[in-house]
This record gives C-alpha cells, sequence and structure tokens, in this order.
C-alpha cells in the first residue's frame, strides 16, 4: 500500500526535490569532453553534503558512489569512474538521488556531450524526454497506474523505440522505495487507483532498439542487449488537490512546461513571470 503524505510532508519532500534538481543542474556545468564520471561524482557529492544532505544510494546495497552516470547503451546504474571519460558525441544520464531532513528526492536528466551527437541517440533522448511530459499528462487522482504506463509505452513505440520493462518507478518519501512500483509500459485503465497524498517517481527507461537488458560484471550497470543507445528522465511527483506538484522541477524545467501544453494539470512549480 501507497504511503499517503500529508501537506507538511509534501513541503518537506518538495525541499528535497529541489535540491536533487539543484544538484543537477550543478553538475551538468562539468559534462563535457574529458570529464571523468568519477569528477562528476565528486562534485555531486560536495554540492549534496554542502546543503545540509545525504546522498542517498551511497552504500544502498552497497553501491559505491553518490550518483548514477549511464553512458550511451548504458540504461541505468552506471558507476562513475575514474577511467571513464566522457566524448564528444556521447550521451550521459545523471541519476541524483539526496535525503534531505528525512526526506528524498529522485530526479534525473539525459545530457548531450558536445554538438555531435549521433542520430540514434539524439531521437532516443527526444523520445525519453516526451513519453516523460506525456506521463505527467495522465496523473490525477482517480487515475490508474496503467494509465502511466500506457502513455509512454504508446508515445515510445509509435517512435521505434523500446520500453525497459525490468526497471520501474516507485514510490518514496522517508526512504528511496516505497509502493506503488510504476511500470512504464501497461494498460490504460488498469492498475492500482492513483489517489491524493501518493507521492512517487516517473523515470522512462527508453531504447533505441529491444527493450530488454543484460547487468555487467559489476551487478550493478544494466545495458542494452543490442548495444543501442538508452535514455532516461525522471521526476518525483506529488498527487494533490486536482493536480500534481513535480517536486524535482525547477520553475524553468522544459519538461513541465511541455506537460502543461499538452494538458497536464500541474501546480507546482508554477510558472515563472
Amino acid at each position: 500500500m501507497a504511503k499517503l503524505k500529508s501537506a507538511v510532508d509534501i513541503i518537506k519532500m518538495r525541499e528535497a526535490g529541489q535540491l536533487a534538481a539543484q544538484t543537477l543542474r550543478y553538475v551538468e556545468k562539468f559534462i563535457r569532453a574529458g570529464v571523468s564520471t568519477e569528477e562528476l561524482d565528486c562534485r555531486a557529492h560536495d554540492f549534496i553534503v554542502k546543503h545540509g544532505a545525504i546522498p542517498t544510494p551511497l552504500g544502498y546495497l552497497g553501491y559505491p558512489k553518490s550518483i548514477c552516470t549511464s553512458i550511451n547503451s548504458v540504461i541505468c546504474h552506471g558507476v562513475p569512474s575514474a577511467n571513464v571519460l566522457l566524448k564528444d558525441g556521447d550521451i550521459i544520464n545523471v541519476d541524483v538521488t539526496v535525503t534531505l531532513n528525512g526526506f528524498v528526492g529522485d530526479t534525473s536528466r539525459t545530457f548531450f556531450v558536445g554538438d555531435e551527437v549521433p542520430a540514434e541517440r539524439r531521437h532516443v533522448t527526444s523520445v525519453a524526454e516526451e513519453s516523460l511530459a506525456r506521463a505527467l499528462v495522465v496523473v490525477k487522482h482517480g487515475g490508474r497506474v496503467g494509465d502511466i504506463g500506457a502513455a509512454i509505452q504508446k508515445y515510445a513505440e509509435q517512435h521505434g523505440c523500446g520500453v525497459v520493462r525490468d526497471f520501474t518507478g516507485h514510490g518514496l518519501g522517508r526512504t528511496m522505495h516505497e509502493a506503488p512500483e510504476i511500470p512504464h509500459f501497461g494498460i490504460q485503465g488498469t492498475g492500482e487507483r492513483i489517489v491524493r497524498g501518493m507521492t512517487f517517481t516517473i523515470e522512462p527507461m527508453i531504447n533505441a532498439g529491444h527493450w530488454q537488458k543484460k547487468i555487467l560484471a559489476d551487478r550493478w550497470t544494466a545495458v542494452t542487449i543490442d548495444g543501442k543507445s538508452s535514455a532516461q528522465f525522471e521526476h518525483s511527483i506529488a498527487v494533490v488537490n486536482e493536480g500534481i506538484e513535480v517536486l524535482t522541477a525547477l520553475p524553468d524545467d522544459p519538461i513541465v512546461a511541455r506537460a502543461r501544453a499538452l494538458g497536464a494539470n500541474i501546480l507546482w512549480p508554477e510558472v515563472e513571470n
């Protein structure tokens, strides 16, 4: 059963979400060719701790780093390393989760490295971003979890991409993973009922080819089975009143702007003047 959050809880989750978003924006400044993923991890770690929070992944089930850095054919859970240097033409997903004052914020975004990014990588990144925007449109009190997956799957598959089945969105609050599970594929009108007070992530992982994955020897890194590229975007949301709050979005977030244009009832963040 989902742990429903009070208005006070959601305010605290918003604070955690905003720190996660600010961390992601800070790390973006250092994403360029020649930079190691270890450097990105160190900079994120220091930024999070400086702001009075904890990098939630560090030590979680033995995970050795503070963020995840997933490049090109890596779907998720890429482990930062001093030996992995970004190259022009790469895409990289940076996944940031923080715990601030007892509540968790969780977000990720896929970035281009340089300007000469191959068409396949640009396409899968665009599809992943639009998939999340379309998912935000269908989240509402009284809806179903299956509505989210159906919206993502329909759009991604119409554009020739595969939707990863093995990793899902999830509830969050005082811990990083709570009920409900939020699959990114499914059938409209099915699944658990969505109600006010729910807080969860939507984080579609979209592959340029087949949806299946394999796990590398480090037991963390998930990659596409066909070597094609994968991209992901993630936000934490709260279901409130007759709409939603996107807890990990800054006011100028392009996914929120796109979702609003598509008809999403996003009550926060407020539109900048």
